[in-house]
């Protein structure tokens, strides 16, 4: 029973580490993209519609890449070279992906999804109870540990992470050393739309393997709030992400059980925990503040 309850956790929580994982890129490279729950729609019903028309999950997995990265071009094009509003801008993203793959996906309300398969591995698998819960996991799952540690390693070890950071930290500073502000930022606005779209593709070949409109279900929100909670951290972002998958998967359990609660009070949970946690955190305004990329949001248009 508790094997099960941690197969069910990790599954909710994975889409909730990519997502924040790509968002918290783009912010340390000082662009606040509100549309993370716009893009990892578009992933989910690219994945979908890929899966079913070539019958191939695997190949689900880049149409979602892929289109949550194109999806991200919209926002970078109106923000980095219109240098129009960013907060305005994402949320206008947001509610045109949440319309537009109700549109693309209307196709293929009811059918039958196609479920990525596990990867077992050998003898690791075997492991008593660990070794199902951790080494017979589908592909996305390994991909989002395998992020974690990768843009650790970028941010805090190499130089162009450097770059990214010191962007963040003040663009007007970087450009006046050479680096190139709205390149990275431009990058960084694709990279984090990928995972985004990345994050929709575990939605609809994994957790639930179907489309439904509106299926990423403020997961976006959710993915901005775990950015800050983990104080723009990778590491901090995986251990926040299972932590509010873990509380999403609760109220679920709880429903099943019937504790004496509305079921509606239930479900809202994991956003009151996301509440809660923001709260928390403004307590602490000067380790945010520290942490905090200082341009962040704020518009760079180079010398002409």
């Amino acid at each position: 029973m508790f094997e099960a309850i941690l197969l069910t956790v990790i599954t909710a929580s994975t889409p909730l580490v990519i997502a924040s994982l790509g968002e918290l890129v783009t912010e340390r490279a000082g662009v606040l993209n509100l549309g993370v729950e716009g893009m990892m729609i578009m992933g989910a019903v690219c994945a979908f519609a890929a899966a079913q028309l070539t019958g191939s999950p695997h190949l689900g997995i880049p149409a979602g890449i892929l289109g949550g990265a194109i999806f991200s071009l919209l926002f970078g094009f109106l923000t980095l070279t219109l240098v129009a509003n960013q907060v305005a801008t994402g949320l206008a993203l947001t509610i045109l992906g949440l319309g537009l793959s109700g549109q693309i996906g209307e196709a293929f309300v009811g059918q039958p999804g196609i479920k990525l398969p596990p990867i077992v591995i050998p003898l690791l698998s075997d492991i008593p109870f660990v070794g199902r819960v951790l080494f017979s996991q589908d592909l996305i799952f390994y991909l989002s540990i395998a992020l974690v540690i990768g843009i650790n390693w970028f941010l805090f070890r190499s130089r162009t992470g450097l770059q990214v950071r010191a962007i963040g930290d003040s663009h007007a500073s970087a450009h006046a050393l050479g680096i190139n502000v709205i390149r990275t930022r431009y990058l960084a606005v694709m990279f984090g739309g990928a995972c985004a779209g990345l994050a929709g593709a575990q939605l609809s070949l994994v957790y639930t393997p179907q489309w439904v409109e509106n299926m990423s279900a403020g997961r976006g929100w959710i993915a901005l709030a775990l950015v800050v909670f983990a104080s723009w951290r990778p590491w901090r972002v995986l251990a926040g992400g299972y932590l509010f998958g873990a509380v999403g998967v609760g109220q679920l359990h709880a429903q099943a059980f019937g504790v004496g609660l509305p079921s509606q009070l239930l479900s809202a949970l994991p956003y009151a925990a996301t509440i809660v946690v923001l709260i928390i955190i403004s307590h602490n305004r000067r380790t945010t503040l520290i942490n905090t990329p200082a341009s962040l949001g704020k518009p760079f248009v180079p010398d002409r």
